[in-house]
């Protein structure tokens, strides 16, 4: 990405949408089953038009989609977004796993350092 270029990515627009605790316990929600926007109100002490946009930022990163049943308009779980951020998370998983192995092994050097000099005295 060259300096004065950015664009927001899919990648991004999950990652924000997720940033905010009412739109992760909306994704945890849906997990199990569709809702409304009047499911939502006995969950969340907000007004309708607030979780809506809470439902529309959602929409936006493609992590919710739209069901239409007669006159109710419910809100569906889309998981496939959430297969790259896992699989960006995830490089950064082995990143520090590895870290955490060269650490232990450092410290496993120093330690076996530590008993041959506490041998040999």
């Amino acid at each position: 990405m060259v300096a004065g270029t950015w664009q927001e990515s899919p990648l991004d627009a999950v990652f924000a949408a997720l940033a905010h605790p009412v739109r992760r316990e909306i994704v945890r929600r849906l997990k199990t089953e569709m809702a409304s926007v009047n499911d939502f109100l006995s969950v969340f002490k907000m007004s309708g038009p607030a979780i809506s946009k809470h439902l529309k930022v959602l929409e936006d990163a493609g992590l919710v989609r739209v069901v239409q049943d007669k006159q109710t308009r419910y809100r569906a779980l889309n998981a496939t977004p959430l297969a790259e951020a896992t699989d960006w998370l995830e490089e950064y998983r082995i990143f520090w796993e590895g870290s955490f192995d060269r650490m232990e092994s450092v410290a496993r050097e120093l330690e076996a350092e530590r008993n041959n000099d506490q041998s040999s005295r």
